[in-house]
């Protein structure tokens, strides 16, 4: 599946219409439904094939990958079998049990990490993350997503000094710009 292909597959699978509201609080007259893109076997590998390749280009040193709950997840796993690198699970608070971990797998202090995202809009929940890694003695100063809303998610990463490189933007998604356009970030 080429990048115009997966693209396609993205809007005809996860772009829906209507009055939305999003997980930073805005209202949108659209949403991008990751898990409908996720759960889609073909879909999941292509993105994966895309997002190991943009990895190992920005952030050649990443030891591990993490990806948020929930939404992440799925994509992080796809990745780490696609790339060979182990990945981690940033719970959006400590479980409060068990060994109450807020990250999940096996990591060193000063690991390289590298964040994956699905669809960003505001950039709060990766921002959280990145902060939850750190605390956790990790680096993180990239991370990859599927999809920028292109409402201010890059800015707010730039803020903790992450890059942060979309496969594609809601412009591409939504028919907005031609698109994929490359490079992002």
């Amino acid at each position: 599946m080429d990048d115009r292909e997966l693209l396609e597959a993205i809007r005809e699978h996860a772009y829906l219409e209507g009055d939305f509201l999003l997980r930073s609080g805005r209202r949108s007259r659209y949403y991008l439904d990751k898990y409908r893109f996720e759960t889609r076997p073909e879909l999941l590998a292509a993105l994966a094939e895309r997002i190991a390749a943009k990895v190992a280009e920005v952030e050649p040193e990443a030891v591990r990958l993490a990806g948020p709950e929930l939404g992440a997840v799925a994509l992080a796993a796809a990745t780490s079998l696609r790339s060979g690198l182990p990945f981690l699970i940033v719970r959006k608070a400590a479980k409060g049990y068990g060994t109450d971990n807020r990250l999940e797998g096996g990591f060193e202090p000063g690991d390289c990490v590298c964040l994956i995202e699905d669809v960003v809009t505001s950039g709060g929940a990766a921002a959280e993350a990145v902060e939850a890694l750190r605390a956790s003695g990790l680096q993180c100063r990239n991370a990859v997503c599927v999809v920028d809303r292109e409402e201010g998610g890059i800015d707010a990463l730039a803020r903790l000094a992450v890059r942060m490189w979309p496969i594609f933007t809601a412009g591409e998604v939504t028919g907005a710009t031609k698109g994929p356009q490359k490079p992002h970030g």
